[in-house]
Formats: C-alpha cells, sequence, structure tokens
C-alpha cells in the first residue's frame, strides 16, 4: 500500500499532538483554566478524534482512488465540519 499524504492525515497528526500536549501541560491551558480538572478526558476525547479521523481518511481512500479526487472530498469534508461547528458553537 502506497503512503498518500492526504488533509485528514495532517488532521489525525494535529489532534495526537493536542492530545500529547493536553497530557503533558493540563487540560487547564488549553481551556483557559476552567476545566483543568479534566485533563486525562480532554486529552483521551482528543485521542479518539485522531481515531476517527484517520478511519473516515481509510474508508475515503477506498472510495476515491485518485489522489486529486480524494483532497477535492477531505478538504470539502474539513469544510463543511468547519462550518457546522461554527454555527453550532453559537
Amino acid at each position: 500500500m502506497k503512503f498518500k499524504i492526504t488533509p485528514l492525515n495532517f488532521c489525525t497528526a494535529f489532534f495526537l499532538l493536542l492530545a500529547g500536549y493536553v497530557w503533558v501541560y493540563g487540560g487547564g491551558k488549553v481551556t483557559g483554566g476552567v476545566y483543568a480538572h479534566f485533563t486525562n478526558t480532554i486529552a483521551l476525547i482528543f485521542l479518539l478524534f485522531a481515531f476517527v479521523v484517520s478511519f473516515l481518511d481509510i474508508i475515503l481512500r477506498n472510495f476515491f482512488p485518485e489522489l486529486k479526487k480524494l483532497w477535492i472530498v477531505e478538504l470539502s469534508f474539513i469544510t463543511l465540519t468547519a462550518i457546522l461547528f461554527l454555527i453550532l458553537k453559537k
């Protein structure tokens, strides 16, 4: 299997780094001190996000074997997710 660099690979790496950062420095650094006692829970949530995004990347690779279409679909998914997050945040 060839290694393909895709946008969801970057998201997985970001979530893994964020989980490590939370475990090392504590949940208070990420949440502004509000949830400082939930360090392990926040880190585990980021690890779960990394696992789900990695699994989604594998599924999308099977549906879109061409790299250009895969990039378009994954970037569209990331954009849609960000828009929904911003809409639901308010």
